[in-house]
């Protein structure tokens, strides 16, 4: 028995490749949790991935940069960095010392993020991990979100507990603590 793959399969016309196919499959896997456990719930098990992969890119952008610790403006740049590494489209819509405002042209996990807002939930705990842990504190609403329907997302990152926040539909993140 070979190896070989038969060179007329091997050649079909076929949109298959890694990244289509983990982007599908992270698809597939949050649909199955949404259908299962319900659309809160699955955004709780996204979660814990997201915290996780925040605190990791965290530790590497603060070895990168050679710092102990961001200072706002470059939470504000290594956010959008990440995103853009990943072929997200976010920019910096406003920022100042309560919150950064952030807009997207593009989801990293393109159309396969359609109808799967529990996928939002890694944007939101990376942001809210990385930004609590350099500033101590972090709300993360997902104002509109390409997941939903939306043509693009609208994500803001409250850095003080203000009237604003409290009344933002969001999660809250805190120095060296998971999710509230």
């Amino acid at each position: 028995m070979t190896n070989t793959v038969n060179h007329s399969i091997a050649t079909l016309n076929l949109s298959l490749e890694r990244d289509i196919f983990l982007r599908t499959l992270i698809r597939e896997l949050s649909g199955t949790l949404q259908d299962v456990v319900g659309l809160e719930e699955a955004s709780g098990f996204i979660s814990v991935v997201g915290g996780t992969m925040g605190r990791q890119l965290n530790q590497d952008y603060k070895s990168a940069l050679e710092v102990s610790n961001l200072s706002r403006n470059q939470v504000a740049d290594v956010l959008v960095d990440l995103k853009r590494r990943i072929q997200g489209d976010f920019y910096v819509i406003e920022q100042n010392d309560e919150k950064i405002v952030f807009g997207n042209r593009a989801c990293p996990f393109g159309d396969k993020v359609l109808n799967r807002p529990a996928m939002c939930m890694i944007t939101s705990n990376v942001f809210g991990t990385i930004a609590a842990n350099n500033l101590g504190y972090a709300k993360v609403e997902l104002q509109e979100t390409i997941a939903q329907g939306d043509p693009g997302c609208r994500v803001i990152v409250y850095l003080k507990i203000t009237e604003e926040t409290e009344d933002a539909e969001g999660r809250e993140y805190f120095r060296g603590l998971e999710s509230a």
